[in-house]
């Protein structure tokens, strides 16, 4: 399948926050039509932005020529599912992403995949893919078997799929191609950045430690800077080829830009991502 194009509205996260919906207005006027949201969960359901709810935010949506296909979320203990899913029902998203989660040992990793499972199961049974979208920590070793293995071993197929992040794999030391060709089918969906030739060290682990926890600082310490990112297709990924690979090996529905920073504002930053993706993306169409 050749994925289609689309944002994750963390790329522009500071514009949203001035002003929502004029900044989904810009986004729309650059081309994107599918959207990747980021949400604050609350006891009442999800909310965009500063206030809005899922209905309203829905019709700005329809009125704009958008539509939200997937959303991000942290989840937590206290996560009122049964609204998070009633929610996304309203805007019709059907693809539900872990933005992130953290862990000191292998037994949490085990522990996170029973809930991840049963959490998994309820929002298929309710139509909604549940992914886990990676950072580099997942390629730490604990016990022999990286977090990003041990994942796709205890992570029940037929329920849980992956959101593969090639740039956060390439700074976890890994080949972005070799995972997307080893995940196969269960990666349903992709992250798109690049990496500026400037940016040191390419494998966090060559300063962190192979050995050493990685928690929230560690990863605000690794996004420091305007050099640790850059816009894709301005880096030295190589992007044509995580495309060829996604098409051949994977299920993937959309590449979603995602711009953790850059040295641009927001807006411009994700117009050059755009005009780079956009005909890749549809020249590999047209030659299926």
């Amino acid at each position: 399948m050749n994925p289609k194009l689309g944002l994750q509205l963390w790329s522009v996260r500071n514009a949203l926050q001035e002003d929502y919906v004029g900044t989904l207005e810009k986004v729309a006027g650059i081309g994107y039509r599918n959207l990747e949201l980021i949400t604050t969960v609350t006891d009442q359901g999800l909310i965009f932005g500063k206030d809005l709810t899922a209905t309203q935010l829905l019709q700005h949506l329809t009125d704009m020529g958008l539509q939200s296909v997937s959303c991000h979320i942290v989840p937590g203990p206290d996560t009122k599912w049964d609204r998070v899913v009633g929610d996304l029902q309203t805007l019709g998203v059907k693809h539900l992403g872990c933005a992130i989660a953290f862990f000191e040992n292998r037994q949490e990793v085990l522990k996170f995949c029973e809930t991840f499972n049963r959490d998994a199961e309820f929002c298929k049974k309710n139509g909604i893919q549940y992914y886990y979208h990676n950072h580099f920590h997942e390629f730490q070793l604990f016990e022999g078997q990286s977090i990003m293995d041990t994942m796709i071993e205890k992570l029940d197929e037929d329920l849980v799929r992956f959101e593969f992040d090639s740039y956060w794999a390439m700074r976890g030391g890994q080949d972005p191609v070799a995972w997307i060709q080893k995940l196969g089918q269960r990666c349903g969906l992709l992250h798109q950045k690049d990496m500026p030739a400037e940016a040191q060290p390419v494998n966090w682990f060559d300063q962190f430690g192979t050995d050493h926890v990685i928690g929230m600082n560690e990863l605000i310490e690794s996004t420091k800077g305007d050099n640790q990112f850059t816009e894709v297709g301005e880096g030295v990924m190589d992007v044509p080829a995580i495309i060829e690979a996604a098409r051949k090996y994977t299920d993937a529905q959309y590449m979603f830009v995602e711009q953790d920073k850059s040295s641009n504002g927001e807006l411009e930053s994700i117009a050059i991502s755009y005009a780079y993706l956009a005909p890749l993306l549809e020249g590999q169409a047209q030659e299926q």
